[in-house]
């Protein structure tokens, strides 16, 4: 992948609003089990694009990316949970959720870019 890496960059600032969002739900409304999901799925979307990034093959690469696909569709309940348990506002939630969707989209046409050329 080149150097300007439009799904790394993304991946990579989502990834910091999931820390500031685990801070969040610890410090201020004292939840902790489900923050620690939170944490882990938001940030896993990254680590293994970047993973992917560094794969040794387009097999390596492709089996890397759906990871990080089920990870941003994980990270898509939690995120649905919170504000429906009122843990975050609408406009919260609703933010979040858009970019990582933004996310799944880029990932998904990656997919199939990398289907389509292996086929």
């Amino acid at each position: 992948m080149k150097e300007d890496n439009i799904i790394q960059d993304k991946s990579f600032a989502f990834a910091i609003r999931i820390v500031h969002l685990y801070k969040y739900l610890c410090d201020e409304k004292k939840e902790f089990v489900m923050s620690k999901q939170i944490l882990r799925c938001g940030t896993s979307v990254g680590t293994n694009i970047e993973e992917a990034i560094g794969g040794q093959s387009d097999k390596d690469f492709l089996a890397k990316l759906t990871v990080s696909y089920k990870e941003a569709r994980e990270i898509c309940f939690w995120l649905r949970l919170l504000k429906a348990t009122n843990y975050l506002t609408e406009e919260q939630a609703d933010s979040l959720l858009n970019d990582i969707k933004e996310i799944l989209k880029i990932i998904g046409k990656i997919q199939i870019t990398m289907k389509k050329t292996n086929s």
